[in-house]
Formats: C-alpha cells, sequence, structure tokens
C-alpha cells in the first residue's frame, strides 16, 4: 500500500510532464476541452487550482501519515485473539468470519498493482493526452479523497480480518496488529476509483462511443473480482466490501462529474433566462 501511494505520485508527474508544453500562463482556471475534426466545441473539465491543489495536498498528506500508523498497529495478546466470538459479529458478516486464502490474497494484489497504473490508457487518445497534466491533477485527487476515507478508518477503528477467526492458523498468526485493519475494504476502493475513474473521463470526451461500455464494463469486472478475492482470503467482510466498492465507484465518478463545466452536451438543447411579469428559466429543443 504504502508503494503504491509513492507510484501514484510518479504517475501524476507523468502526467504533468507529458503535457507540460502545452500549457500557457493564461490558463488561470486550467479549462479542459475536447477537439472533434480539429475544433473545440466545448469545455469539460475546469479546475481551479486554488482549490484543488491544498485539497489534494490536505488529503494526500493525512493518507500518507494514516498509513505511517494503521500499518503499526500493536500485535494483539493471545488472550484477545482466543477471546474472538464468531457469534459477536452481526448476521450480514458472520459467514465470512475464519476464511483464508493466501492465493486469493496474491491474486488480489495483482488486481490492486494493474489498477493503478490504468489512467495511462487515456494517454493513447489524442484528445484527452492533450489535457493530460489536468487529467493527472483529477487522478491523483481522486486517490487522495479514497486515501483519506480508507485510511482514516482504519486509523479510528479497528476491526479483526474475517482470518482472524480461522482455526486453521495458529495464535501467532493472527494477532498481527495489521489483522485489526478489516473495516474498510482499501485494495477494493482504490481499485475501483482507478478504473471507474477511467471509464468516466474516456465517456465524457467521447460520449457517442460504444468504446465506453467496455471501459464501465472493465471496471465493474475489476472492482468485483477484487472484492471477491479480498472474501476468499479473509481480509474482509462483506460488509467492508460493500463500503470499499461504494467508496472507490463513487470516488472515481463523482471527482471527475464535480469538475465538469457543461453537463449539457446535446447542442438541439438550448437553456436560457427569461424575465418579464415572473422570472425563470427556459429550455428550448430543437426539432
Amino acid at each position: 500500500m504504502k508503494r503504491s501511494l509513492l507510484f501514484l505520485l510518479f504517475l501524476a508527474t507523468g502526467f504533468y510532464s507529458s503535457a507540460q508544453f502545452k500549457y500557457r500562463a493564461e490558463h488561470a482556471l486550467l479549462i479542459t476541452t475536447v477537439a472533434e475534426k480539429g475544433k473545440h466545441d466545448f469545455p469539460i473539465y475546469k479546475l481551479k487550482p486554488a482549490v484543488d491543489i491544498p485539497l489534494t495536498a490536505v488529503t494526500a498528506g493525512w493518507t500518507f501519515y494514516a498509513f505511517s500508523k494503521i500499518y503499526k498497529k500493536e500485535t494483539s495478546t493471545p488472550k484477545q485473539i482466543q477471546n474472538l466470538n464468531i457469534n459477536d459479529l452481526n448476521g450480514f458478516d458472520r459467514w465470512a468470519a475464519g476464511r483464508h486464502s493466501e492465493k486469493a490474497a496474491d491474486v488480489s494484489d495483482l488486481f490492486f498493482y494493474s489498477a493503478m497504473p490504468m489512467p495511462l490508457l487515456l494517454l493513447l487518445d489524442k484528445h484527452i493526452r492533450h489535457d493530460a497534466g489536468k487529467i493527472g491533477l483529477l487522478y491523483l485527487e481522486a486517490m487522495s479523497v479514497t486515501g483519506l476515507l480508507y485510511s482514516s478508518s482504519t486509523y479510528f477503528v479497528d476491526r479483526y480480518r474475517p482470518l482472524s477467526y480461522s482455526a486453521e492458523l495458529t495464535v501467532d498468526q493472527r494477532k498481527s496488529g495489521n489483522n485489526r485493519n478489516s473495516f474498510f475494504a482499501g485494495h477494493v476502493a482504490l481499485v475501483g476509483t482507478s478504473t471507474f475513474f477511467v471509464a468516466k473521463v474516456f465517456s465524457d470526451y467521447h460520449p457517442d462511443s460504444k468504446l465506453r461500455y467496455a471501459f464501465w464494463g472493465a471496471a465493474a469486472v475489476a472492482t468485483g473480482a477484487t472484492g471477491y478475492l479480498r472474501h476468499r482470503a479473509g481480509k474482509h467482510f462483506p460488509s467492508d466490501i460493500a463500503i470499499g466498492t461504494a467508496v472507490g465507484t463513487l470516488s472515481g465518478i463523482l471527482v471527475p462529474q464535480l469538475h465538469k463545466t457543461k453537463l449539457i452536451k446535446n447542442q438541439n438543447i438550448t437553456v436560457l433566462p427569461f424575465s418579464g411579469r415572473t422570472h425563470g428559466v427556459a429550455m428550448l429543443y430543437k426539432l
């Protein structure tokens, strides 16, 4: 996990480096546009450096700090491990207690580390590549938001992983401090953020492309598979995975969405204010 955070910084730096020569001083608001047939039709994302950069710095800073603590939690005592009782768990999660699979854990790591560089695929598109620096900042912001929520939850909440209840493992194998980081599923959240971010950005740039369905499908499969593998590995309970899925998906989609400058792209639709005896907004549709 620590290495993945460092990788994100290098990834964002790569985005900025590839696009640095394209920026001019007057781009104060960092407005991205889509070029179709050589023309800039409409702005897609608008970033405000005075807001986005401090926000990303603060959330990333806390994430690094919390990560330095959550993987150094004190080990549990043998008595604490022996006192763990499946019946104390809620009914929704109880059936998952005691699961453990190192193979599943290893495969879930492959999904995790493969998802991190996925936004680099966006650079294959010439229109997105034109805005690489800004897309990189958006990605880092989305990941930082997810990192903030995940690291905060594990920092303030101690919840034993399902494998801690496994009778097949020795007490020494179950008492690691890291085994109290079950809430919530970080692998799932970060895979969801990365893959759904890619799907969202591609769809915003190419709303009419059939290829966008492949991106959304890949995001759902990768996130779902990671959740299943973390369950099989005994790393997280179903509720942990559900929350991780929600956090990752929403972060990957909403961070780009909240930076969009034009939500209605249909050129046949016009929204106009009107004033007279009353005031309001009229929407006209050209047939």
